[in-house]
């Protein structure tokens, strides 16, 4: 990965990590039709994220372990991530 790709990508998932997010928000606020850019395909295809629905609530996306280590080793794992 480039250098501002992983800028992105750890800000894609500190952001999820400060709470979980509902995934249309999601969806409005990092959706790219840039191919150079896919912060969303990357993060849940490392498995740094993940959607999940509880009961019949909206999609929520939520940090996984593997994302919570990638903030940790960067020093910017914010206090309540899981």
């Amino acid at each position: 990965m480039s250098a501002p790709s992983d800028a992105l990508l750890l800000d894609f998932v500190e952001w999820i990590a400060a709470k979980p997010r509902p995934y249309d928000d999601v969806m409005a606020a990092w959706r790219t039709s840039c191919p150079r850019l896919t912060i969303w395909e990357d993060a849940v295809g490392q498995n740094l994220v993940k959607r999940e629905r509880l009961g019949k609530g909206d999609p929520m996306v939520r940090i996984t372990h593997s994302g919570c280590d990638l903030l940790s080793a960067a020093g910017r794992m914010p206090a309540a991530a899981l």
